[in-house]
């Protein structure tokens, strides 16, 4: 808990920095609050063509929200920060990013696509990761402060992992890594620009 504490610390130090510097937008992930997934993100201007976006999501409900049956688990804490190259000017059009990200997750009971366990519905899965790539999106203004946003990225995660039988099971089965290489970031974001 005291890392999560720091690295939103940290994050949020950072952006406050940078806020003065430029134009600041705030937005939240249209496909994970459907989710019931707590998100917010700040996206700073650094340069006429440069912005820094930094979403922070975390689901803390022991049950999945969006699921009715028992035995279904996703807890997730993560930051996603990416520098943005806007080819017109910043928060406006087609852009391309390169993105880091890191967080830490309890998961059990779900088929998930693009995941590195093969068998996430039938064990629980508890640890953390990091890792980045490289993205692609379109913002698209609505009017003076309001604006929507698609993005999708590729990339690569190391994956620390503690394996159990089930989500209340006691021992651990067993720990390891995975390496997991493929969609990293997928995003429509409703934003508000200041």
């Amino acid at each position: 808990m005291n890392m999560k504490k720091t690295i939103l610390s940290f994050v949020c130090l950072v952006v406050t920095a940078l806020s003065a510097s430029g134009q600041v937008a705030v937005k939240t992930n249209l496909a994970l609050d459907a989710l019931a997934i707590p998100n917010v993100g700040m996206e700073v201007g650094l340069s006429k063509k440069l912005t820094l976006d930094v979403p922070v999501y975390y689901n803390p409900w022991k049950q999945v929200m969006w699921r009715e049956q028992e035995g279904k688990l996703f807890k997730l804490f993560m930051v996603q920060p990416e520098l943005r190259y806007w080819f017109c000017d910043k928060f406006n059009g087609h852009f391309v990013g390169l993105h880091a990200m890191g967080g830490a997750y309890n998961t059990t009971g779900l088929d998930l696509p693009f995941t590195p366990f093969d068998n996430l519905a039938d064990y629980r899965y508890k640890g953390h990761f990091y890792g980045g790539g490289i993205s692609y999106g379109y913002q698209y203004i609505l009017n003076r402060h309001w604006s929507i946003e698609g993005t999708v990225g590729l990339g690569y995660a190391y994956v620390r992992y503690k394996q159990y039988p089930c989500q209340n099971c006691k021992p651990m089965k067993e720990k390891g890594h995975e390496n997991y290489i493929g969609p990293t970031r997928a995003a429509l974001n409703l934003i508000y620009v200041f």
